[in-house]
């Protein structure tokens, strides 16, 4: 996975040198509305032995990055290169969390274009993971640094500016363990899904 996001990078590079003399290359920045994967967890001193299962509600968050698109007459290529922070919130069995991930994302993205400035795409994305926090729970490392999702969407570019509207959604979990304790003072453990499951708005300035 290491290698394939490396590969990724030096697409992203490459096609940027490029662009700079054909299609183009930017900025781009926007909001994530994020759900992240199940909360699972066991009270230890409950006399229920199975886990409890929470959802999480979806909460904005932002992200912020670079991108090259190379332009064919009826498509067209676009590599990202971009820093995400995304949010949810999980409230079940006496816990109130805010669960933050920090993350490198690297969208590469294959478009067609339907009509004038109107035009939809998809592509893999290839995500490394900064940095998790689950408020006030001890939580470790995601099992998977490195992992792949899915992007697509729809985008409208108006000469220099760019609008797109698009999902993410992650492939496979991606848990992280957590030890902390809820409203009572009972010790808990369990583990989150950090799989992404999100709609993304994005404004890009090509340079």
């Amino acid at each position: 996975m290491r290698k394939t996001l490396l590969v990724a990078v030096y697409a992203l590079v490459s096609i940027t040198a490029f662009a700079q003399s054909g299609s183009g290359f930017g900025i781009k920045a926007g909001l994530n509305y994020n759900q992240n994967g199940d909360l699972s967890f066991r009270d230890a001193v409950s006399s229920s032995s199975e886990d409890i299962i929470a959802g999480s509600d979806g909460k904005i968050g932002y992200h912020i990055g670079f991108f090259g698109k190379l332009d064919f007459p009826k498509i067209y290529l676009r590599p990202e290169i971009i820093y995400t922070k995304t949010k949810s919130d999980y409230s079940s069995n006496g816990i109130n969390s805010e669960y933050d991930i920090s993350k490198l994302d690297v969208p590469v993205l294959l478009g067609y274009k339907i009509v004038g400035p109107l035009s939809v795409f998809a592509g893999p994305a290839f995500q490394y993971t900064l940095d998790n926090d689950l408020k006030d729970l001890q939580v470790e490392d995601v099992k998977n640094d490195f992992s792949v999702g899915l992007h697509m969407g729809v985008g409208v570019n108006l000469g220099n500016i760019g609008v797109d509207v698009r999902y993410e959604r992650g492939f496979s979990e991606n848990e992280a363990d957590f030890i902390g304790e809820n409203i009572t003072g009972s010790d808990i453990s369990g583990r989150v899904d950090s799989r992404p499951s999100q709609i993304i708005f994005g404004l890009s300035l090509k340079l």
